[in-house]
């Protein structure tokens, strides 16, 4: 990660400086991206607004220019790679591959949020390692030591405050409109963007999506696992839906009570959770004859229900999460926006209580194969991880209008952490938004090896309309491991 590299003393508020053009001002940080031009710079922005003795922050940023100098620019385009956190300047290649076929006539806007990258890094003593592995106690402590340390500051770090770093980035280089383009948490983000500035709005994608307004309880993704199990046995003949299900069953059933140990910690039906419904579902599709953590799953689980753990254990090594410096970002975006299972002005000595009721009135199979507390409790973005988060960080976002303008919105069908029913409620939101459901693909299904999901993307910005989606039968099966007997 870069988030510590510091900024040049070149670049003061509202500075601009070109990269890959050969002038000397160009700060160290600003990428190259070769056969475009790169503009670079930073704005001082509030860390609250309205409340000028809080301080202030940087928000850096980088103009990729379309490579046809000679022809008019036809749109920026916006992205935000998720998170809560993911910074993207430093992600530059990747992020120009993600839009390359629309380089010639787009300019790429890459904006790193408040918080997290070349945008003031957030610090408040919270590594991902004690946000997905700890116990659940733990993570409730950390979380809300984090919101203490913050004090005040908290209250700044909000989709809301991003939505309008991002607006005033665009108005500071002259940018009428934007494309947003959103993966995973910034299909969170950018709606709320196109509500509070939806006069620059020209068109939306949306990949890897889920709704402002989400079950707390996080129910789909807890159902979408079994449903990803079944898909993928029967298109891959190596295994059967209905075993592979049962089988998780059993094995998180056995977890509750005898816990996996892993490099120390106890993996409980709550950590093994959350890494096959989170951590599995990433990097699916992209390369389909290769192995992945999800394709080994099924026989994993069936061997551990027979005494054999080892299997589990490699997948349990393979999804665990490593450090990650935006976690704090992360922690903080959550606990402040998302909906939750109490009133975020309730005092936290009674959120605990709300949080079991919400919990006690579900109904039996609401979450699929797990138990309600064994699922929620290993969500680290949901369920009660925000439980001890000091109320007078939480900020609600919400508002009732979104523009009405084109949307895409793309969901891997295989993806349990924003499975299809998500996304369709994602889609729902808008007024003309075209939901398309990918096969065979995980989180944030753009990399495939046939090139349909980026085509479909490229003909939505240009012309608003996806066509013919016939492509789609042509994305091939994931490899799985065979379960044999």
């Amino acid at each position: 990660m870069l988030a510590g590299i510091g900024l040049t003393a070149a670049l003061t508020a509202g500075l601009i400086t070109a990269c890959g053009s050969g002038e000397s001002a160009s700060p160290a940080w600003c990428p190259t991206v070769p056969g475009h031009e790169v503009s670079c710079g930073v704005l001082k922005r509030p860390v609250v607004a309205d409340r000028p003795e809080l301080g202030e922050l940087d928000v850096s940023y980088a103009l990729v220019r379309h490579s046809r100098r000679d022809a008019p620019v036809a749109g920026t385009i916006a992205p935000n790679p998720g998170g809560p956190g993911g910074p993207i300047i430093e992600q530059a290649e990747p992020a120009v591959t993600l839009a390359e076929s629309l380089l010639d006539d787009h300019d790429l806007l890459l904006i790193d949020p408040r918080g997290t990258g070349l945008s003031s890094p957030l610090d408040c003593g919270l590594g991902a390692e004690a946000v997905e592995l700890a116990s659940r106690a733990r993570q409730r402590d950390v979380v809300g030591q984090c919101g203490e340390r913050l004090g005040p500051r908290a209250a700044g770090y909000t989709s809301a405050a991003t939505a309008d770093d991002f607006d005033a980035v665009r108005a500071r280089l002259g940018i009428p409109k934007l494309v947003l383009y959103g993966l995973s948490y910034g299909t969170y983000l950018m709606p709320i963007y196109a509500q509070r500035h939806p006069g620059t709005v020209q068109s939306i994608v949306l990949s890897g999506a889920y709704p402002i307004d989400f079950d707390p309880l996080s129910r789909p993704s807890a159902q979408a696992v079994s449903l990803t199990l079944h898909r993928i046995c029967e298109r891959s003949k190596q295994c059967d839906g209905d075993t592979a299900v049962a089988d998780l069953a059993a094995t998180m059933d056995r977890l509750r009570t005898a816990p996996l140990t892993f490099d120390g910690l106890s993996v409980t039906e709550s950590q093994l959770s959350s890494l096959v419904f989170e951590s599995a579902s990433g990097g699916v599709g992209a390369d389909p004859a290769t192995l992945t953590p999800l394709g080994a799953l099924p026989a994993a689980l069936h061997k551990a229900v027979r005494g054999d753990d080892s299997a589990l254990l490699e997948f349990v090594k393979a999804t665990a999460p490593s450090d990650d410096g935006d976690a704090p970002l992360a922690i903080a975006v959550v606990c402040n926006d998302y909906a939750k299972a109490w009133s975020p002005d309730m005092p936290i000595a009674q959120r605990d209580s709300a949080y079991r009721q919400a919990l006690s009135a579900t109904a039996p199979g609401d979450f699929g194969a797990f138990s309600a507390a064994g699922f929620d409790g290993g969500s680290s973005d949901g369920g009660d991880i925000c439980l001890q988060w000091p109320s007078s960080g939480s900020v609600q976002p919400h508002s009732n209008g979104l523009p009405d303008v084109p949307v895409l919105v793309l969901s891997g069908d295989l993806d349990a952490n924003t499975p299809d029913v998500n996304g369709r409620l994602a889609a729902a939101q808008f007024r003309r938004a075209t939901f398309v459901s990918v096969p065979n693909t995980g989180h944030v299904p753009g990399p495939e090896p046939t090139g349909c999901v980026v085509g479909i993307v490229d003909r939505f910005v240009r012309a608003t309309s996806t066509d013919d989606l016939t492509c789609l039968d042509r994305i091939p099966p994931i490899a799985v491991t065979a379960v044999t007997n």
